[in-house]
């Protein structure tokens, strides 16, 4: 049991630079800014967020990791329902679907909450018939 306690902060650290790396890809191509950025991820402190960007080689959260793995979702159900720019203007575009109540999906995105982010890619899966 010590055993596998003591690799699991290990695991983390592995999966944040790629992690990290690949959602401020996503970012970039969803033109997100800073703040945004930062509510998606959960981090309050600009220094903290900084940090991360300049140097992704730490030890993310699980709160974080998991919702970099619901971006990671979103974005690749984007690529398979929409071409490229369309995929990555979707986001931002106001969205009739009773989940959104006419806001986009970034907005509920930016509730704050890992349970937005969730609804998302669960509404996005089942748009391009998977999982619901």
């Amino acid at each position: 049991m010590v055993a596998l306690a003591q690799e699991l902060p290990l695991d983390r650290r592995q999966l944040s630079g790629p992690a990290l790396r690949t959602f401020f890809n996503i970012a970039d191509k969803w033109q997100l800014g800073p703040d945004e950025q930062m509510k998606l991820l959960g981090v309050t402190a600009r220094s903290t967020f900084y940090k991360w960007k300049k140097d992704a080689e730490v030890a993310l959260p699980r709160d974080t990791l998991e919702r970099i793995s619901y971006i990671f979702g979103i974005y690749k159900a984007l690529q398979v329902l929409f071409p490229n720019e369309a995929a990555d203007a979707w986001v931002k575009k106001a969205n009739s679907a009773k989940l959104f109540t006419g806001r986009s999906a970034l907005e509920r995105m930016l509730s704050g909450n890992v349970a937005d982010l969730y609804v998302v890619r669960q509404y996005l899966d089942a748009q391009r018939g998977g999982w619901a």
